[in-house]
């Protein structure tokens, strides 16, 4: 995540950037937009976050292939925003990690326990 090699105080710029690239209304135009983006991230020093835009970009925005009526069903569901809520708020819970296998650990369990339990059934 290019935001996450970026300097604290640049966070939100850089965020911002990333959401203007999604923002875009077809596929060239989002990669002419991640090239802008990664040579503005050159110019304010973040070479990494720079790189990561720009060698990220083809996996990100896949979406945009596909017609613009589609975008919405395609980059999200309720289900996958439902599951990203639950290990936000179960992280926030715990507040502090000793390091990120302990987090990790704690969003593998639970992925583990939601494919076991809940996908197989219907409500």
């Amino acid at each position: 995540m290019a935001s996450a090699r970026s300097a604290v105080t640049r966070r939100k710029a850089v965020a911002r950037m990333l959401k203007a690239i999604r923002a875009q209304e077809s596929h060239e135009a989002c990669g002419r937009k991640a090239g802008e983006v990664a040579n503005e991230l050159e110019s304010m020093r973040l070479g990494a976050a720079a790189r990561t835009a720009r060698d990220g970009f083809a996996e990100t925005p896949a979406y945009t292939e596909y017609p613009p009526e589609h975008w919405r069903r395609i980059r999200t569901n309720n289900g996958i925003e439902r599951i990203n809520r639950e290990i936000k708020r179960r992280t926030r819970v715990v507040g502090t990690f000793p390091d990120g296998s302990s987090a990790l650990m704690l969003v593998t369990a639970r992925l583990k326990y939601i494919a076991e339990h809940k996908w197989g059934k219907r409500r």
